[in-house]
């Protein structure tokens, strides 16, 4: 039955909840990968540090050459060892060319003998090897100086065409028909066949490897024959002071030939040093290394020709020729440093860096991980939208709904102040949009009710409602007699 009021409409809006702020997962995702990078690429970097491989050119000669040899022998050395060196061999016409290419700091490592032009960066790591300086006569024939020597055609017996102008430099022979007397031996000459008549030789300067000569069983045959004579060079001192390139060299008895005795005595002579040469850019820590390495595997670099089958440690005087590496210096005179020692300073500037680091990771983490506060102010868009519909409210109980809804955003708000994830930030503006709100749910609280009352009062003065006796049926009982 209607009773002619107003209709209220069954159909609710859907009651709105407060807006809920969420942890972004994919971000929280994200920042926990990202702190495993950097943990892996913090042990990277460590263990780069530490154990990654450095390649260093070793510039040299003739592939057959010694110092090219020795190259081979220390490049497999390493690898064998595991060591974090490895070395790449260049090689070069000659040794003069490798040292070029060493002067022009396209090498790290390259070997000369002290005879040659040092570069200026130049480091010695290591004494390889010492070359002698024999001055031979024929037969029985004694020279007492090298100034006879330039009277004499001379033979220069040697591996390369450097120790010509060598001999030529410490005879002091200028370019001219004088220095055609001083002429490089054959490749193969004996020195029988050197001093024979036909070729007119009166002197023989041999320059060879010291490891070598103790070996060489030709002198010993020769000298049965009574093929040379060795004879001592006086002016070593001299010539150490002009050519500061020379060292002094002692050959003791029986060096050459112990039967005949050949010296038969203790001689001194000249020499030159073959040297292992770093560039002076080299780390210490490095050049260190290296020559820990060489001194400590001697054995196993010697060539079977007898080069580098003495290392020696490089002299560490501040007058050396060629000035040791510091690196090396400090390994020879046992100034290495610790591992903390080398790497403290780098350690606490890497806690330093990695505490930095880890500040930067904790303060993303900490945002995008946590609640991001919300301003106060913004939550006064869901209440104006509440006020916005409070018009459209026909019943007490829609009217209930949406008083819950703005208690549910107060209680939020309250919560939310509590626990930081609201800020105070326009707490004016979401205080006077409640209370704005509240106050128009009063009201139209109080509207629904006086309307509901004047609908039952005029209920009440209408009556009862006419009775409509159009569809009455009289019904006729007939008696029966």
């Amino acid at each position: 039955m209607s009773t002619g009021g107003p209709t209220i409409s069954s159909v609710e809006p859907p009651p709105r909840r407060p807006k809920v702020i969420k942890t972004n997962q994919q971000q929280v995702l994200l920042y926990v990968v990202l702190t495993l990078l950097l943990s892996l690429a913090t042990v990277w970097a460590g263990r780069t540090l530490v154990h990654n491989s450095e390649t260093l050119t070793f510039a040299v000669g003739a592939p057959n050459s010694d110092e090219a040899l020795f190259a081979a022998k220390l490049a497999a050395l390493l690898k064998n060892n595991a060591s974090r060196f490895r070395i790449k061999i260049v090689n070069n016409p000659d040794n003069a060319k490798a040292l070029a290419q060493f002067d022009r700091k396209q090498a790290d490592l390259a070997v000369l003998r002290t005879d040659a032009k040092v570069p200026l960066r130049a480091r010695t790591l290591a004494i390889l090897e010492h070359d002698l300086v024999l001055l031979l006569g024929p037969g029985n024939k004694k020279i007492k100086s090298l100034a006879e020597l330039k009277k004499k055609k001379v033979a220069v017996l040697a591996e390369n065409e450097s120790s010509l102008a060598f001999v030529r430099s410490i005879l002091d022979i200028p370019d001219g028909p004088d220095a055609a007397k001083i002429q490089m031996a054959p490749q193969g000459a004996t020195l029988d066949k050197l001093f024979a008549p036909a070729n007119g030789f009166g002197a023989v300067i041999a320059i060879v490897h010291t490891s070598k000569a103790v070996r060489d069983k030709a002198y010993e045959q020769v000298a049965k024959r009574g093929g040379f004579t060795l004879n001592a060079i006086d002016e070593t001192k001299t010539l150490a002071r002009k050519f500061p390139g020379i060292s002094d060299e002692t050959l003791t008895a029986g060096t050459l030939s112990t039967s005949p005795e050949i010296p038969d005595d203790d001689l001194e002579t000249i020499g030159l040093e073959w040297l292992l040469v770093a560039q002076s850019r080299m780390s210490a820590t490095t050049a260190g290394e290296l020559a820990r390495t060489v001194y400590e595997n001697k054995s196993a670099l010697g060539l079977d020709s007898g080069f580098a089958s003495r290392i020696e440690p490089a002299s560490v005087e501040k007058d050396a020729y060629v000035m040791a590496h510091q690196g090396a210096a400090d390994y020879i005179n046992d100034d290495t440093k610790s591992f903390m020692d080398k790497y403290s300073d780098l350690m606490y500037l890497g806690a330093a860096a990695l505490s930095v680091i880890g500040s930067i990771f904790a303060a993303i983490y900490a945002k995008i991980t946590r609640i991001a506060p919300e301003k106060a102010s913004e939550l006064s868009t869901a209440i104006l939208d509440i006020g916005e519909r409070i018009e459209h409210a026909h019943s007490l109980d829609q009217l209930e709904c949406l008083q819950d809804e703005l208690e549910g955003i107060l209680r939020g708000a309250v919560i939310g102040l509590r626990d930081g994830t609201i800020s105070t930030d326009g707490l004016d503006t979401f205080k006077l949009g409640y209370e704005f709100v509240r106050d128009e749910i009063g009201m139209r609280r109080d509207y629904l009710k006086r309307r509901a009352g004047e609908i039952d009062k005029s209920a009440h003065d209408a009556g009862p409602p006419p009775h409509d006796d159009s569809n009455v049926v009289v019904v006729k009982t007939a008696q029966s007699a």
